[in-house]
């Protein structure tokens, strides 16, 4: 191999150095372009917030209180330890993010709690499960 061919590799190589460079500024800034359209609609389209977080949880905690029918319809039977627990959960959000939260976020928070509470009271006392509340914006 001669020295010029050893040059050329190396201006070549520094070519593909410069490229790969520019390229990777260009994701960079494209990524940053996305991440502020993203939090300027607010963000919930594409990743999860705080209140898919308390509906979810809710959820869990209305099947576990029997509130809902299995596939072939038949009633899912109340596991009220399992539904307290998750109630409990809701608890310990609530605590954690006190302060914390929009107005939005603290009344629907709240409005699930006792609504789960409410539920809970009425399947341990016999009254049977109820419709659950439908899950808040």
């Amino acid at each position: 191999m001669s020295e010029s061919d050893d040059h050329a590799g190396l201006h070549i190589d520094s070519d593909w150095k410069s490229e790969a460079a520019a390229e990777k500024e260009r994701l960079m800034a494209q990524e940053k372009q996305e991440a502020a359209k993203e939090a300027a609609s607010g963000g919930a389209a594409t990743s999860p917030g705080f209140l898919e977080l308390v509906n979810m949880v809710a959820m869990q905690a209305a099947v576990a209180l029997g509130g809902y029918q299995g596939p072939g319809g038949e009633q899912i039977p109340a596991n009220h330890a399992a539904g307290k627990q998750f109630i409990d959960l809701l608890e310990v959000l609530a605590e954690k993010t006190k302060g914390n939260l929009s107005d939005d976020e603290q009344r629907v928070l709240n409005s699930v709690l006792h609504e789960m509470r409410m539920v809970y009271v009425q399947t341990v006392s016999g009254g049977g499960p109820t419709a659950p509340p439908e899950p808040q914006p």
